[in-house]
């Protein structure tokens, strides 16, 4: 485990900053962490809460009612389910690159680490700023500041021995073509990875836009990535294998057993109406 700022100082978080974005899925995973422990034991998200100089009084009142804790459920359910995909794809390439694409705080590589293969977190100079100061690099990682649309970082990834890529709430803040460019290049230029990411349909990131979407600044959903059917994606590419997708909350871990009524019932919102999953695509070798 790391140590973080030896000396007890706290890292000051401002509010309405992008420091501030970054904690709300760490918070919620360490609200999962503490609710729902025989599912979601996170004491990486635990301790880097403990050393955060924030008021989390009022995103915890937040995430106690109903609602709110099916939100730190999601965050916490899709970090579970990347994790599947990577650890996967590990099985089969263990000395693989593991590619975190606008990584945030999010520490799945660790997570997933095998002692052989090599995580590359990649947000834009800011973000990693901060990552740097309270998830700084370990044996065999790196925190790289780049814009996700700058092709350039792609230079910075060794994947002679297979690469898996992945993203986590990333491309909802992307416009479709931007989304759709990315994807062919990371197709070409990597043959045999793979991509994992989540997705919702239009009515999903029409709800997005009330919360999250709206403080990003993004009003004009319409023009943002959302998926109504994962087969459009097939046509994106030639260079693309394979394209599938599971259910976000079901599709690697059925928790419906584990949770309250109102969260089965949000459950069933989340597969039928906005169509939450997690999409794979397998580029051609």
């Amino acid at each position: 485990m790391d140590v973080f700022n030896p000396t007890g100082q706290k890292y000051h978080i401002e509010k309405n900053t992008v420091q501030e974005t970054l904690i709300i899925p760490l918070y919620g995973r360490k609200v999962c962490s503490d609710c729902f422990p025989e599912l979601f034991k996170d004491p990486e998200a635990e301790r880097i809460c403990s050393m955060l100089d924030y008021d989390f009084a009022e995103k915890g009142k937040r995430m106690e009612s109903g609602v709110g804790l099916f939100g730190a459920l999601e965050v916490a359910q899709r970090q579970y389910d990347i994790a599947c995909e990577v650890k996967d794809y590990l099985k089969v390439r263990p000395n693989a690159a593991v590619v975190n694409l606008g990584c945030g705080l999010d520490d799945t590589f660790r997570k997933c680490d095998n002692g052989t293969c090599r995580g590359y977190n990649i947000d834009m100079p800011d973000v990693i700023k901060v990552r740097n100061e309270l998830l700084p690099e370990k044996d065999r990682e790196k925190n790289l500041g780049f814009d996700l649309n700058d092709e350039k970082w792609m230079d910075e990834i060794d994947a002679g021995e297979g690469a898996i890529f992945y993203a986590t709430g990333v491309f909802y803040y992307f416009k479709t073509e931007d989304v759709k460019v990315l994807f062919g290049r990371l197709a070409e230029r990597f043959p045999g990875a793979v991509l994992v990411f989540d997705a919702c349909n239009r009515r999903g990131a029409k709800m997005m836009t009330k919360t999250w979407l709206k403080e990003a600044g993004i009003s004009n959903v319409g023009a943002f990535f959302s998926l109504e059917d994962v087969a459009v994606l097939e046509s994106w590419s030639s260079y693309f294998k394979n394209v599938s997708a599971k259910s976000y909350m079901r599709g690697y871990r059925d928790i419906y057993k584990d949770v309250s009524f109102l969260h089965k019932l949000m459950i069933h919102f989340c597969d039928k109406l906005v169509k939450m999953i997690i999409v794979k695509i397998e580029f051609k070798g």
